[in-house]
C-alpha cells in the first residue's frame, strides 16, 4: 500500500508502507474507540475518582535491563516485566471495563516480538478499544537533569515510531508521564509540547513547593516552557500526582504489597467491605480538598507491579462496585477505571484557568536536608561516555545517509546504527545516565554503548570507503583522551580522517600519541600544517596505566567542512631533538591572539583572564576543593550523601592545595600550563593558537578515602564579576535559565542546605555576568554546580562516597574497576570563554555544540590510494550560524529524517536571534530532495494535522510575538528556539 502526503502545494512525497504505517489524522476507522473516545462516562455532580492501573518498570536500576525483563536475579529485586505484560493482557480480557497503561516501549517491544500472531492481534484489539493505552511512549522514561535534548528526542522518536507502526493512531500517546525522575526540566516540557502531547504528569517535586501548591490548589498548572517559542507552541498542561506514583495508603493489592484484600463474604468473621469503603471515601475526599475540580486521579500500582494482575483487578473491581453502591445512600463519590488521558480530558472539559509557570522544578528535595542534587554529577565517567556515544551516533546516522546503501553492507561487512540507537535510548533512563544505578548495571549500560559503537564503526568504515574511494582498513582510537592509540604510537606514516557532524566548518585540535620527536603533517591540498610534539604528561601516564606506551603527543589543528571530512597525512621524520619537548620556566602568562591567561608566580594558580579583542580584563582564580560528605551522624538529620543526595557536612569546602607545582610548554600550536595540586588532582590549562576559549583539562582520582570520609570534589572559579547572587545554566543543552542563590521564582524558599540547595544541573554550559563581562563555562558532560559566592561559579566534577543514601540503590557510590581498583580516575574538560554579555551567546552556543557533536577521527596505516577523495562535504554550503542540523538519519530506503533547529533564544543575540530561512532543495551536495513533508518533533504525526488541547492561563505575561510564514514548501523559516522536523524523499545525485 502507498499513501500520499498532503502538502500545501502540488508537491507530494510518496511514502512506502512502513514509513509511517498510519499517517495519523488521515486514517479513518469505522469505529475508533481508543484514546479520548474510550473513556468511561463520569458524573458531573459527583467527585469522580479516576483509578489508573499502572506499573513503573525501570529500564535498569538494581538489575540490568535484561534481568528486569526476564525476571532474573530476583535475589536482588523481585521483578519480571515479561510476566507483568502476560498477566495484564490476560486480566484485561476478562472485563471490558478494566484499563491499563504502559509506558516503557523498550520493554514492550521485547515482549511484542516474542508473541504469536494471534496474541499480537488480541493486543491490537485491546489497544484499539482503549483498554490498553500507551502513555509517554519513549523507549524509556528519561532523566531530566543529566540528559541532552538531542538524545531525549532520539529516544522518544524510536519508541513512538514503533508504537505508530504497530498500532497506528491508537498507539499514539496523548500524555507525557514522568512519574519517577528526580526534578523536572523546562526543556523537557517544551519537547513534549512540540511532540503533540496534551498534558504531562509527574510524581516528584520539592516538598516545600508541594505544600504551597496544595494550600492554593495549584497542583495542576500550565507550564510555559519557552521564552522564545510563540505560545502555545511550548505550553504544556502539567499535573502533579497525589501520591508520587503509588496507591493511597492501605490500597495496594499487588503480590509485593501487604495490605489486606477486600473480604466481601458477610458470613466470614473478617468481612471488611464497610471499613475499606469508609477509608477510601475518606482518602478521596481528603485528596479532593487540594485539587481544583471534581475529578481526582489515583495511581493504582508501583514499581514492577501487576506480575500477578489478578490480585489487583479482583480487588479494584470490588472497590468500584462497593464504593459506587454507596451512591444510593447519598454518597457523592463515583469511582471508575481510567487512564491519565481520560482524566486530562475531564480537566480540559472543566474549562478553568490555570496558574502559569515559566521556570523549572530544580532542585528537588523530599525533606529539609535531602536535596537530590548529587546525581547531577554521579558516575562522571559514564556521563562522559554517554555524551561521546551521542556524538558518535549522530555521525553514524549522517554517514549512513551520505554513504548510501553500501554503508550498511559494504567492504567491511554488515554495519548498523540501530544497535547504538537503542543502547543510547536505554542510557537516557532516569537510573542510567543519572548515575543512580548499581555498579553492575552501570557496567551493563557502558557495554551496550560499546557494542553499539562497534556496529557503527563498520557502518562508518563502509561509508567512508565509498565516499573516499579507498579500501584501506580504518582504525578507531577510543582512548585518545588518555593518549592511547596503537596505530599512531607505532606507525611511521598514517592518515587521519576527521568527520565533522556539524553544519558548519570547524577547526579542532588533534592530539595523537606518538613515540617520535619530529613529524610532518599535510592537509588535503598537500600543504604543510603546523605541528608540534610534546611529552606525555605524568598525569596521563598514570591514568592510562598499561594501555599505551607513547612517550609524546603530536599536536596540530585540523579543519573539517560541514557534514563532511578532511584527511590529513602524518609522516615520521628522522628523529631529532625538539625544543618543544623541553619545559619552559614557569611563566606568568600564556596567550594567543584572542586571549591572555595570567598566573600567580608564587602559587602557580590562574589569577586573571583578558580578552585581547574586546579589551576585557577580569580577576579569575581557579582551584580544586572537596566537601566532606555527611555520614549520617548529625544532630539535624541522619541523611547521608549518596548516588542521589548531595549533603556536605560543612558549608566550607576544603582546598586540595593552595599552591600548584607547574610545568609549562609553549609552541606555535599550543601553550599549556601543567599543574599538580596533589597526587590525585592535576590539570592542564591549555590555549590553542586559534581558539577563543581556554581549556581546563582536569584529572581527578582516585579520591582518597583512607580517612573513612566520602568526598565531593569541585573546581571553583572566583572572579571579579559582580553577579548579585545570580548565575545561569542551560536546560538540557538548549534554553538558558536564570538562577539566584537561596531563591525560587514561584515559591518562598526556606533554605536548609546552603550548598546542596543551591546546586543545579549543568548539561552543556553555565555562566556568570554583570553589565560588562560574561564568563561562560562549557562542560563536556552533565554536572552539578552553583554560585555560592558573588562572582563565583563552582562545578562538581567527581564524587566518591562510603554510604548509601537510602533511596533504594542499596550501595555506596564508590566506583572502582579492573584498571582502577583503588578508586576511579576521571578526566574531563571545561572551556572558558570571556565575552561582552550582549554577544556572548554568539560564542558559547557554537562552542557548546562543538563539544557535544565533536569530530570523529578514524585512522588508516600508510598512504591512502592515489585517487582517494581526501575531502568531502555533505552540504552545498555551511548552514547559517543560527541554524543547527540536529538530525539526519535514514528512515527507510527512500526517505531520510531531517531536523533543523534555530539554536538561539529570542533575546540572546542582536545578529543571530532573527528568523532564518533555509532552502531544503539546496541543502545537500549528494542528495536530490524530491519531496518533503513536515512532521511534529517526534516524527509520529504530520505537523499540519497535529491537534492539542487549548488551555487558558490565569494571566498572560507578555504579548505574542509575530509569526513568520515559509516562503515555499522548500524554503522554510526557523524562528528562535524552533526545531522543525521533515521527512524527505531523496535520491543520490
Amino acid at each position: 500500500m502507498a499513501v500520499h502526503l498532503r502538502l500545501p502545494t502540488a508537491v507530494f512525497l510518496l511514502v512506502c508502507s512502513g514509513v509511517l504505517s498510519f499517517p495519523v489524522g488521515q486514517e479513518k476507522r469505522d469505529a475508533t474507540t481508543c484514546g479520548y473516545q474510550s473513556c468511561h462516562a463520569t458524573k458531573p455532580t459527583m467527585l469522580n475518582v479516576h483509578l489508573v492501573p499502572h506499573t513503573h518498570d525501570d529500564v535498569g536500576w538494581l538489575k540490568t535491563v535484561d534481568q528486569y525483563f526476564y525476571g532474573d536475579r530476583n535475589d536482588i529485586q523481585h521483578a519480571g516485566v515479561q510476566y507483568i505484560l502476560d498477566s495484564v493482557v490476560d486480566q484485561l480480557l476478562k472485563n471490558p471495563d478494566r484499563r491499563f497503561i504502559y509506558v516503557e516501549t523498550g520493554f514492550f517491544y521485547r515482549w511484542w516480538k516474542q508473541q504469536s500472531p494471534s496474541m499480537q492481534q488480541t493486543v491490537k484489539q485491546l489497544v484499539n478499544e482503549g483498554r490498553l493505552e500507551f502513555v509517554n511512549g519513549g523507549w524509556c522514561m528519561s532523566d531530566e537533569a543529566t540528559t541532552h535534548y538531542s538524545a531525549v528526542i532520539d529516544q522518544m522518536t524510536i519508541g513512538l515510531r514503533f508504537l505508530n507502526e504497530t498500532f497506528g493512531i491508537c498507539g499514539r500517546p496523548r500524555v507525557a508521564w514522568h512519574i519517577d525522575p528526580f526534578g523536572h526540566a523546562r526543556e523537557h516540557a517544551s519537547i513534549f509540547a512540540q511532540m503533540g502531547y496534551d498534558g504531562f504528569f509527574f510524581g516528584r517535586l520539592d516538598y516545600q513547593d508541594r505544600n504551597r501548591r496544595m494550600k492554593v490548589k495549584e497542583q495542576e498548572l500550565l507550564w510555559r516552557a519557552s521564552d522564545s517559542l510563540t505560545p502555545p507552541m511550548a505550553d504544556l498542561f502539567t499535573g502533579i500526582l497525589p501520591n508520587g506514583y503509588n496507591p493511597p495508603e492501605g490500597f495496594c493489592w499487588d503480590q509485593l504489597c501487604s495490605d489486606a484484600p477486600i473480604r466481601d463474604d458477610p458470613d466470614l468473621e473478617d468481612y471488611n467491605v464497610d471499613d475499606v469503603v469508609w477509608r477510601f471515601l475518606h482518602a478521596a475526599k481528603s485528596q479532593a480538598l487540594v485539587y481544583k475540580t471534581n475529578h481526582i486521579i489515583m495511581t493504582m500500582g508501583s514499581d514492577f507491579q501487576y506480575e500477578n494482575a489478578n490480585l489487583w483487578y479482583k480487588n479494584l473491581d470490588k472497590l468500584i462496585r462497593y464504593v459506587n453502591a454507596q451512591q444510593t445512600n447519598g454518597s457523592n463519590v463515583n469511582v471508575l477505571y481510567s487512564t491519565p488521558s481520560c482524566y486530562l480530558q475531564e480537566l480540559h472539559r472543566a474549562n478553568l484557568t490555570w496558574s502559569l509557570k515559566t521556570d523549572d522544578f530544580f532542585p528537588y528535595a523530599d525533606n529539609a536536608h535531602n536535596f537530590w542534587t548529587g546525581y547531577f554529577t554521579s558516575r562522571p565517567a559514564l556521563k562522559r561516555y554517554e555524551r561521546i556515544s551521542n556524538s558518535n551516533l549522530q555521525s553514524c546516522n549522517q554517514l549512513e545517509v551520505l554513504g548510501g546503501p553500501v554503508s550498511r553492507k559494504g567492504l567491511f561487512g554488515l554495519g548498523d546504527s540501530e544497535t547504538l540507537r537503542k543502547a543510547m535510548a536505554v542510557a537516557q533512563h532516569h537510573d542510567a545516565v543519572s548515575g543512580t544505578e548499581k555498579q553492575h548495571v552501570a557496567n551493563d549500560y557502558a557495554k551496550r554503548l560499546a557494542k553499539g559503537w562497534q556496529h557503527c564503526q563498520v557502518l562508518v568504515s563502509n561509508s567512508l570507503a565509498s565516499l573516499t574511494g579507498s579500501s584501506a582498513e580504518r582504525i578507531y582510537c577510543d582512548n585518545l583522551n588518555v593518549s592511547v592509540c596503537p596505530l599512531t604510537e607505532s606507525s611511521k606514516k598514517f592518515s587521519v580522517s576527521v568527520y565533522n557532524p556539524l553544519g558548519r566548518t570547524v577547526t579542532w585540535p588533534v592530539r595523537l600519541p606518538v613515540n617520535g620527536t619530529a613529524y610532518s603533517v599535510t592537509d588535503t591540498q598537500g600543504k604543510y600544517v603546523d605541528c608540534q610534539v610534546l611529552p606525555v604528561s605524568r598525569a596521563t601516564q598514570e591514568v592510562r596505566r598499561n594501555r599505551g606506551f607513547a612517550s609524546n603527543e603530536l599536536v596540530f589543528q585540523v579543519q573539517a567542512p560541514p557534514l563532511g571530512y578532511s584527511t590529513y597525512s602524518v609522516s615520521l621524520l628522522k628523529d631529532q631533538p625538539s625544543s618543544s619537548l623541553l619545559p619552559h620556566g614557569a611563566p606568568t602568562v600564556i596567550q594567543n591572539k584572542f586571549l591572555q591567561v595570567t598566573f600567580d608566580p608564587d602559587t602557580g594558580l590562574m589569577n586573571g583572564l583578558i580578552n585581547l579583542e574586546t579589551k576585557q580584563t577580569i580577576k579569575l582564580t581557579q582551584n580544586f576543593y572537596w566537601y566532606n560528605a555527611s555520614d549520617g551522624n548529625n544532630y539535624e538529620s541522619q541523611q547521608t550523601s549518596g548516588a542521589y543526595i548531595f549533603r556536605p557536612n560543612s558549608s566550607t569546602p576544603l582546598m586540595v592545595n593552595s599552591k600548584a607545582k607547574v610545568e609549562s610548554f609553549q609552541n606555535s600550536v599550543v601553550q599549556e600550563m601543567r599543574q599538580w595540586f596533589a597526587p590525585w588532582v592535576s590539570q592542564v590549562v591549555r590555549l590553542y593558537s586559534d581558539s577563543k576559549a581556554v581549556e581546563l583539562e582536569w584529572t581527578v582520582g582516585p579520591v582518597p578515602v583512607n580517612d573513612r570520609q566520602g568526598k565531593e570534589v569541585i573546581t571553583r572559579l572566583d572572579t571579579s564579576i559582580k553577579t548579585s547572587e545570580l548565575f545561569y545554566t542551560d536546560s538540557n543543552g538548549r534554553e538558558v535559565l536564570q538562577r539566584k542563590k537561596d531563591f525560587r521564582p514561584t515559591w518562598q524558599l526556606k533554605q536548609t542546605e546552603p550548598i546542596a540547595g543551591n546546586y543545579y544541573p549543568i548539561n552543556s554550559r553555565a555562566f556568570i555576568k554583570d553589565d560588562m563581562d560574561q564568563l561562560t563555562v562549557v562542560t563536556d558532560r552533565s554536572q552539578g554546580g552553583g554560585s555560592i559566592y558573588n562572582g563565583s561559579l563552582e562545578i562538581m566534577i567527581h564524587r566518591r562516597l562510603l554510604y548509601d543514601d537510602y533511596r533504594g540503590v542499596g550501595e555506596a557510590l564508590d566506583e572502582r574497576s579492573e584498571i582502577f581498583p583503588d578508586g576511579l580516575v576521571v578526566r574531563g574538560r571545561l572551556l572558558l570563554s570571556l565575552e561582552r554579555p550582549a554577544s556572548a551567546a554568539d560564542a558559547h552556543r557554537p562552542l557548546a555544540q562543538e563539544v557535544v557533536s565533536q569530530p570523529l577521527l578514524s585512522f588508516t596505516d600508510g598512504d591512502l590510494s592515489q585517487n582517494a577523495r581526501l575531502e568531502f562535504s555533505g552540504l552545498q554550503a555551511s548552514l547559517p550560524p543560527a541554524v543547527h542540523l540536529l538530525t539526519l538519519s535514514q528512515w527507510d530506503k527512500e526517505s531520510v529524517l531531517l531536523r533543523l533547529e534555530h539554536q538561539f533564544q529570542s533575546w540572546e543575540s542582536k545578529v543571530n536571534s532573527q528568523p532564518v530561512t533555509v532552502n531544503l532543495q539546496k541543502l545537500f551536495s549528494t542528495l536530490d530532495v524530491l519531496g518533503v513533508s513536515e512532521l511534529n518533533l517526534s516524527a509520529n504525526q504530520w505537523k499540519d494535522e497535529m491537534r492539542r488541547f487549548d488551555w487558558t492561563p490565569e494571566k498572560e505575561e507578555k504579548p505574542l510575538p509575530k509569526t513568520f510564514e515559509d516562503l515555499s514548501v522548500w524554503e522554510i523559516t526557523l524562528r528562535p528556539m524552533e526545531i522543525r522536523t521533515f521527512l524527505l524523499r531523496v535520491t543520490f545525485k
